[in-house]
């Protein structure tokens, strides 16, 4: 797939993500169709880049298929729209719980259960889903968004192989601790003493490279952090001692108490 030209639909345009995801397709010579709750915000980025903009929140119920319906023909979908979910589940209400699913696990995968039928018949498209290396390396204090991330890799590969050869693709886009944006710009939190970030910048292009490269997955960290989350993810127990010894259970005690409000 090549961006220029195509018109691609983006979730969760209204975040600091979002934002350079959107900036970085447009001036790739994409059309966009963006989405988001900020609709004042919303506007203001769409007549930016020059794109559509469609105000929705994903957690009410059927969001996304009104959602598919007015976006129309979509060459590439790029599922970024995601709640922090962090803090112990315990701290959570049951309606706090289904909104998380929702959004950050269920609305991807009906999204792109909606949008493919389309791209199946066309022989082209692709779909990005914006994950997180949370996906692959579980912390205390995130279980809600660890499972909604590991469920969103494992829905991605899976889909990728059943449309391998229909000229459809499916990526999943992992980045690591993100600067400027999502949870450490909206908390003020800082990362562990010695850990490297990434620009939202580096996750847009993170995202172009896995739909003109075809690419199953693209982890957007520093090299360290990249073989941490594989280290991690093949020996769990020793990712746990590792982030106890770096603090990292009282960042995401921090980080969950700031976004208490955004579940």
């Amino acid at each position: 797939m090549r961006v220029s030209g195509s018109t691609v639909l983006v979730t969760g345009a209204t975040g600091g993500i979002g934002h350079s995801i959107a900036r970085v397709l447009a001036g790739r010579g994409a059309k966009l169709v963006l989405t988001g709750r900020k609709v004042a915000e919303l506007e203001r980025l769409a007549d930016e880049v020059g794109g559509r903009a469609l105000a929705v929140d994903l957690a009410e119920a059927g969001a996304v298929e009104r959602l598919v319906e007015e976006a129309g023909a979509v060459d590439v979908l790029v599922a970024n729209a995601a709640l922090p979910a962090s803090g112990a589940l315990a701290d959570f209400t049951a309606e706090q719980v289904k909104r998380a699913l929702a959004v950050n696990l269920e609305a991807p995968i009906a999204l792109t259960h909606g949008l493919l039928p389309s791209m199946v018949a066309a022989g082209r498209g692709h779909v990005v889903l914006v994950g997180s290396l949370s996906g692959k390396v579980a912390s205390a204090h995130a279980s809600l968004y660890n499972a909604t991330k590991f469920g969103l890799r494992g829905f991605a590969l899976g889909v990728r192989e059943e449309l391998h050869g229909s000229g459809v693709g499916v990526s999943i886009v992992q980045p690591g601790f993100v600067r400027d944006a999502g949870m450490f710009a909206d908390t003020g939190a800082k990362p562990p003493a010695g850990m490297r970030t990434v620009s939202p910048e580096q996750v847009a292009a993170g995202v172009v490279r896995a739909v003109e490269r075809n690419l199953a997955e693209v982890n957007v960290a520093p090299a360290e952090l990249r073989a941490m989350s594989l280290l991690g993810g093949a020996f769990p127990a020793f990712s746990s001692a590792l982030q106890r010894r770096m603090s990292n259970d009282e960042l995401m005690k921090r980080m969950s108490v700031a976004n208490r409000g955004k579940r």
